[in-house]
């Protein structure tokens, strides 16, 4: 068969070992954290200094380092962040991962020569948010998991000049990354800023709120391992440069076996094999960590068998089952042969959640015969283990320690020294005079002692080399000595030798300091002016896209949005005091009619209330037809898409951007005006001070506050009710139209979120409770804010109570008085959560 190009293998690393371990056993790249400002918060970053020793194995080996600078940045982490990221650099970085809008525009001007990669927490699922970052100057982008292969496809014809990232191998998040806000809410560990609470891995139950019958219970959100083996050569061929594997927080042995598996099978298909391993290749994949494998969405959309369901943490390799009991000895039937130092797992056949327990083997014999291929042997237990129960290795001893061997060799190597040249020249009578040149730096030193004819050995080159070569820990290694201006036979004590280095070496790294401090407060100078570079276009400190936030309306003090997905729910708004209507049709099936709509978009309209359309956050390429018929209405817009955003404004659109943008910070608003954005509703995960900072260049105007309601906390891909009866997805609207038309899962501690199936037969997982920011309200004016969005999506949302509890304290506000703080509380009562106003994440 002909050899083909394969995409290059991105290998993780939460520690040096873990770096060597991908070295060794064949990544073309390698990403890491470094200290701070990264997705891991916790026992997987490296240190600068061993982030500077992994930058020098890797290239040795002609390997790449990506640094992952992937969380949302609040205004105040600014400076400190872009200070590291230099450090990095410094240290020998190829690229960085990049979460945050504000942030790549920001790298862009301080240090424009880094390649920046766009993470998955971009959420990037389409043509239009590829085609956004290859505009924004983003070499790659790393593709939402959830892509399928028609997918990719699709947006690698629309965008042919930007690199495509998918991952292959590791751990799921059942959420499209970037759109889970679940983590922090629950808590104020942020999936966005690396501190994932890993909600999705809790055991729930799937009830119908209206009847109260249970549907299904499990790890009904934790999702299977990746392991898109089998889809490679077709990922490939849909234009995926860069296969990824999950697992900085794993341990090198870990790295070593899935990296060499991966290596294997691209070598395989280079060569022209293009045939899935088999089950043997792909066995050390399983041992090593395993919830059970999924190979996706490459193949289509997955259904039941996407999540664990039974249990979410790693279970290794089922090897058979315990099949009697003799003497002090546990005799098993198992496909492998167990070895001393082997941990094995034992599961009630019923599951584990009925009963589990395990050990390490001390001591086992391999019995005579085989029976269907399978072996019997002979275990001396730690505790009893019942007849039947399931036989499951959790770690094999052979494999860690192969792993372990296999990156010995990949020593650590010693900073490259500066070279050093010496020019030297002198006569009887005169002082010896060398001239040191290192870095582009010169220095001249003089001996205090004459040279003198020398009576037995000269300061010839062999001499010469020995004494002022002996450099130690400096930073310097001698290069060229230049001797041609030095008479021969003549004589220096070493003493005087020793005192000529000494005082070149002292002086040189002198100027080495001078210019490094000197680099360095440029650097921080570059920081300084472009983190002040948002303000200073108008008068008084406005910012240059002043003219793209414009005023509200004369009559109008503030806006109040509320947003509905029932028609119903519009009119009461409207009758309560809403100024504007954000519709989201697409929350849950079915769709309203269109003439529906018209209807309701005239009526508003002879109030003087304007309506606008929710887009969904997730467009995905055979979806974007749906979502167009309805966008001819030309309706005003609102999306937390933020390819569909600036699509959408410079077709003339008006258009806001939802908190599913993740603004976070004053560079990255000031990105979205830039892009063509009407207003922007600020992250439901900064505080109300942080929200001031980040809109204080525009004194507040051109931003919305979302201050009650429930925030979507997951978006899913998988549906939670099609698996529960094992559907199909796509195929069982009758579940969610007629049956089951309103579903919750509730947690261990008896929270309940409630589930809306939306118009793409996706999940939307939505808070617990709703935030209520109304005792914020007072701080949020003063702040300079205007505009205020109310979110209702659960059947029954007190809709026109809570709308005009809020009118009569933006009321209050207008004419300079407080609001009644008890008036929003009359109708919440205890249910709500005041969400990130005052916790910080």
């Amino acid at each position: 068969m002909p050899s083909r190009s394969v995409p290059e293998l991105l290998a993780p690393a939460g520690s040096l070992d873990a770096v060597r371990a991908a070295l060794a056993n064949g990544a073309d790249a390698v990403y890491l954290g470094a200290e701070k400002f990264n997705a891991r918060d916790d026992g997987a970053q490296l240190t600068l200094d061993d982030l500077g020793q992994a930058c020098r194995l890797a290239h040795a080996r002609g390997v790449r380092i990506y640094l992952t600078f992937n969380i949302l940045l609040k205004p105040a982490e600014l400076r400190e962040a872009l200070l590291h990221l230099g450090e990095c650099i410094d240290r020998g970085i190829d690229a960085a991962i990049v979460q945050d809008l504000g942030a790549v525009r920001l790298i862009q001007r301080i240090y424009p020569g880094l390649e920046i990669h766009g993470s998955t927490q971009m959420t990037v699922h389409d043509a239009a948010g590829a085609r956004l970052l290859r505009e924004l100057g983003v070499d790659r982008v790393v593709l939402a998991r959830e892509n399928t292969l028609e997918d990719i496809r699709a947006i690698r014809a629309a965008v042919p000049e930007l690199g495509l990232e998918s991952f292959v191998h590791g751990a799921l998040c059942i959420s499209y990354s970037g759109q889970c806000y679940m983590s922090g809410m629950i808590s104020e560990r942020s999936a966005n800023r690396g501190s994932c609470a890993q909600s999705c891995r809790k055991d729930y139950v799937l009830t119908d709120a209206e009847t109260g019958a249970e549907l299904d219970r499990g790890y009904l959100i934790s999702a299977r391992d990746l392991g898109a083996w089998e889809h490679l050569a077709e990922i490939a061929d849909a234009g995926i440069r860069c296969l990824k594997v999950e697992g900085r927080k794993k341990k090198p042995e870990y790295v070593a076996t899935v990296t060499q598996g991966y290596r294997a099978f691209l070598d395989r298909l280079a060569a022209g094999d293009w045939s899935p391993p088999a089950p043997a290749e792909v066995q050390p994949l399983v041992q090593i960590f395993s919830r059970g494998f999924t190979g996706g969405m490459y193949g289509g959309r997955a259904g039941r068998d996407y999540v664990t369901r039974a249990q979410p943490d790693n279970r290794g390799a089922e090897l058979g089952r315990v099949v009697r009991h003799e003497g002090v000895e546990l005799i098993v039937s198992v496909t492998q042969p167990i070895e001393p130092g082997d941990g094995l797992g034992f599961e009630h056949p019923g599951g584990s959640a009925r009963g589990n327990t395990g050990f390490a083997v001390t001591r086992v014999r391999t019995l005579p015969g085989r029976e269907d291929g399978r072996i019997t042997q002979a275990i001396q237990p730690a505790e009893a283990v019942p007849a039947g129960w399931v036989v499951v290795r959790s770690a094999q001893a052979a494999l860690l320690a192969g792993a372990r061997a296999s990156y010995a060799g990949v020593v650590p190597l010693d900073a490259p020294r500066v070279r050093l040249d010496i020019r030297a020249w002198g006569s009887s009578g005169r002082p010896l005079t060398l001239e040191w040149t290192a870095d582009g730096e010169s220095v001249t030193v003089r001996s205090a002692a004459a040279l003198a004819p020398a009576t037995k050995h000269g300061l010839d080159a062999e001499r010469l080399r020995l004494q002022l070569g002996r450099l130690g820990e400096t930073p310097f290694a001698l290069g060229s000595l230049d001797l041609s201006g030095l008479a021969q036979g003549l004589f220096l004590p070493i003493s005087g030798l020793n005192n000529l280095r000494q005082e070149a070496v002292v002086e040189l790294l002198s100027r080495r300091d001078w210019n490094e401090r000197a680099r360095l407060a440029g650097r921080e100078a570059a920081i300084d002016g472009a983190l002040a570079g948002v303000c200073g276009g108008r008068e008084g400190g406005m910012a240059e896209s002043w003219e793209q936030t414009p005023a509200l309306p004369p009559s109008r003090p503030s806006d109040l949005i509320t947003e509905v997905w029932r028609l119903e729910d519009a009119e009461a708004a409207a009758a309560a005091g809403a100024t504007e209507i954000s519709l989201d049709l697409f929350l849950r099936h079915p769709t309203p009619p269109v003439s529906r709509v018209r209807t309701l978009i005239a009526s508003l309209a002879g109030r003087n209330i304007g309506l606008r359309l929710r887009t969904p956050t997730i467009v995905r390429p055979g979806e974007r037809k749906v979502v167009d018929k309805w966008l001819a209405l030309g309706t005003p817009l609102v999306s937390g898409h933020l390819g569909l955003v600036t699509e959408l404004a410079r077709a003339g659109r008006d258009v806001v951007a939802d908190y599913a943008v993740n603004c976070f910070n004053q560079h990255a608003a000031a990105e979205i005006f830039r892009l063509g954005a009407h207003r922007i509703v600020l992250s439901v995960e900064l505080t109300g001070e942080e929200m001031a900072q980040v809109a204080a260049p525009w004194r507040g105007r051109g931003f919305e506050v979302f201050v009650y309601g429930r925030p979507e906390g997951m978006t899913l891909e998988h549906c939670v009710l099609s698996a529960a009866f094992e559907r199909e997805p796509e195929t069982c609207r009758d579940l969610c139209v007629q049956k089951h038309t309103n579903t919750q899962l509730t947690d261990p501690a008896g929270y309940v979120f409630p589930v809306a199936t939306d118009s793409a037969c996706r999940n939307r997982l939505l808070h617990s409770r709703p935030v209520d920011g109304s005792d914020y309200l007072p701080a949020l004016w003063e702040a300079g804010f205007r505009n205020y969005r109310l979110v209702f999506n659960v059947p029954g949302d007190p809709v026109a109570e809570v709308t005009a509890a809020y009118r009569r304290a933006l009321d209050a506000l207008a004419a300079g008085g407080p609001p009644d703080p008890r008036d929003v509380r009359r109708v919440t009562g205890r249910a709500y959560t005041r969400g990130h106003f005052a916790r910080a994440v």
